[in-house]
């Protein structure tokens, strides 16, 4: 085959080739932070971007968006690793992943999107303050507390420690010089910023560490092929612990609502072929699986490394194939440059990510706009920090069914008195017990002494204990010797 048939073949392989390489760059530095974060080797952290791009980035879904290990699982994770052990991590991606390739064949996928959005940014709000509260005590070399409340709460006093110490203040120092790095890359020349803001950040804190030789603590390596490590029976049988259930269902569903927004998300980015929500959803499950027998960490589809595939002008799936690749020949090739990395670094861009998973702006919009949305998306933040990020969720949840089950109970009540003749009474809308103290109120305030005609026509919907109710309240409502209320004949469901 000619190289002219080569081409014919593969018409994007140019494009594909240079947005891979974007890519790889890209999740390097975020690959390797976000498993020192969640408490486990950094070779882990390039084994899940490895499967994510060439696992799942072959299998069909969403063609042009990235996977790999994701900031808004390193809480979860971290959590995960600190009660059951690294062994049980292995187990816990494992189920995760065929729960995943589960949901996706009963077609469950394209229900996601019936996910308030205002609990997915309330997820990913709280998930970002957790992560910028611990990473500053990692940004300082400080052991962060293990919950939520107890980072934050803390910081005063971990910075009272951290004034006292060189070590933590040239530790402090490279952490802050990493964020300044990354935010002011974007005001550069384009030419400049081909190279990842975040990788320039980590290659500069390194030489700066080296140069002066800075008493900053450096990522710990111990070899790809240790830090794989392939679940023993023994970590099976935590799946009988209902703690281990509950976490194996949040990675399910987290994981699988962060990648299917994102799919949401990177189909509003181009004009290429739509998402297949319920094969995405296998193609993750997938990876999951796979990154669960190699005992490696959890993976989502990631919107940064996604959106930066896009715009360095990928075509097709072979960008992300060929960005596992890439990140597969580091880690064999050159695992020593690992350690060189600052550790305060690494914390600096999960500081930076945490920060941009915090949607102020949407905030201000729903605040303005629609408060009780912006109350669930604050209050599933605060859960979150508060308590953990699976309750948090589910609180978040259940806020949201019940303001649309309040909303949908939307009843009116209209009292026409002509001053002679019955009063009458119409209702319309929906009757729900949500509503149904409301509109007692409303008709026992009516005279026991006129007749009443309540006509119940206009309603669309009459639940069971309305009906009790309203039938209740029609045989004691009217006084001795009065007519008795008339229910008028309804059509309701």
């Amino acid at each position: 085959m000619t190289s002219l048939d080569k081409l014919a073949r593969f018409p994007h392989l140019r494009q594909d080739f240079a947005a891979s390489l974007v890519v790889f760059l890209v999740a390097l530095p975020l690959c390797v932070g976000v498993a020192v974060a969640s408490g486990v080797p950094a070779e882990l952290g390039l084994v899940t971007g490895i499967v994510g791009g060439i696992v799942t980035g072959l299998l069909p879904g969403s063609s042009l968006q990235v996977s790999g290990p994701a900031a808004g699982l390193t809480v979860l994770v971290f959590e995960a690793v600190r009660e059951h052990g690294l062994p049980t991590l292995g187990v816990i991606v494992l189920a995760a992943g065929l729960l995943q390739l589960a949901m996706g064949a009963w077609k469950l996928g394209r229900w996601f999107r019936a996910i308030s959005v205002s609990v997915v940014e309330g997820m990913l709000a709280g998930i970002g303050l957790v992560i910028i509260a611990g990473q500053l005590y990692a940004a300082a070399g400080l052991k962060a507390p293990a919950a939520g409340l107890d980072k934050i709460a803390g910081l005063p006093e971990a910075a009272a420690k951290a004034v006292g110490s060189t070590s933590a203040l040239a530790s402090l120092a490279v952490g802050a010089g990493t964020i300044a790095v990354i935010v002011l890359w974007q005001r550069l020349p384009k030419k400049v910023r081909a190279v990842p803001g975040a990788l320039a950040a980590v290659v500069l804190a390194t030489v700066v560490t080296l140069v002066f030789s800075l008493p900053v603590a450096t990522v710990e390596v111990k070899g790809l092929l240790d830090a794989v490590q392939l679940p023993g029976l023994g970590a099976f049988g935590e799946l009988a612990s209902l703690s281990v259930i509950g976490t194996v269902v949040a990675f399910t569903l987290i994981a699988s609502a962060e990648s299917l927004f994102s799919a949401a998300a990177v189909d509003r980015l181009h004009d290429g072929p739509r998402t297949q929500y319920d094969k995405e959803l296998m193609a993750q499950g997938a990876g999951n699986t796979v990154c669960g027998l190699l005992g490696a960490l959890p993976m989502t589809a990631v919107i940064v490394r996604s959106s930066a595939n896009l715009q360095a002008g990928a075509r097709t799936k072979a960008s992300r194939v060929m960005h596992g690749v890439w990140l597969l020949l580091f880690a064999a090739l050159l695992p020593g440059a690992l350690a060189l990395i600052p550790l305060p670094a690494l914390a600096g861009i999960l500081v930076h990510a945490g920060w941009k998973l915090i949607p102020l702006r949407e905030v201000a919009s729903l605040w303005r706009e629609h408060r009780g949305e912006a109350l669930i998306l604050l209050v599933t933040a605060v859960s979150i920090v508060s308590v953990n990020m699976f309750e948090g969720v589910l609180i978040g949840l259940a806020l949201s069914v019940g303001k649309t089950a309040w909303e949908a109970s939307h009843l009116k009540l209209e009292v026409i008195d002509k001053g002679a003749g019955p009063i009458q009474a119409y209702l319309s809308g929906n009757a729900t017990f949500l509503r149904l103290p409301k509109i007692l109120d409303s008709l026992e305030a009516l005279p026991q002494d006129r007749p009443i005609e309540l006509e119940l026509s206009g309603l669309h919907h009459l639940d069971h204990a309305c009906r009790t109710a309203l039938e209740s309240w029609a045989e004691r409502h009217s006084a001795a010797g009065t007519e008795p209320v008339r229910l008028m004949t309804t059509t309701t469901k």
